[in-house]
């Protein structure tokens, strides 16, 4: 695995620090990442996202989601529960998961719910206004309005009316 010095980067720049975080992150990711639980991540629309989790067997107490500097955390610890039964076969999992997401700039939180044993966690992305397309108006030498100061008119003005 190579590995890449970024402090170059941290010291030539200003506020790029956070990508050069996610690129050590990324740098450091093995391809061992669990495969437990099994998620979906669906566009709803253009802003919209939500997460899709499979935790059967969890209840809305055993779950835990937190939001840290862009990272979303969904914890599951299944608390002790006692061993009255035999299993023959158990096959559904009820083992504690940790699953950490990177969420993108304006990206928030908006509410999460368990429904049939999935964790749905909507997300929506919130642009400032700042931020959000606008349109320009073009204005013409015409559509300026016509003063006249101090007693007398500059050329244009009269051009204008003459006209």
């Amino acid at each position: 695995m190579r590995h890449y010095d970024l402090t170059p980067l941290y010291r030539s720049t200003v506020g790029f620090d956070r990508l050069g975080s996610l690129l050590d992150t990324l740098n450091t990711y093995e391809g061992d990442a669990p495969a437990y639980p099994p998620y979906n991540i669906e566009r709803v629309s253009d802003n919209d996202y939500r997460i899709s989790m499979a935790v059967a067997g969890f209840s809305d107490s055993d779950l835990d989601i937190e939001v840290k500097e862009h990272t979303l955390s969904i914890r599951g610890e299944k608390r002790a529960e006692q061993e009255n039964s035999t299993y023959l076969h158990r096959g559904i999992a009820a083992r504690s998961f940790e699953r950490r997401f990177q969420l993108a700039d304006h990206v928030v939180v908006r509410g999460a719910s368990l429904e049939n044993g999935l964790l749905h966690v909507d997300l929506v992305r919130e642009l400032p206004e700042a931020m959000k397309p606008r349109t320009i108006d073009i204005t013409t030498e015409s559509d300026t309005p016509k003063t006249i100061e101090n007693g007398t008119a500059d050329n244009k003005t009269i051009n204008n009316q003459a006209a």
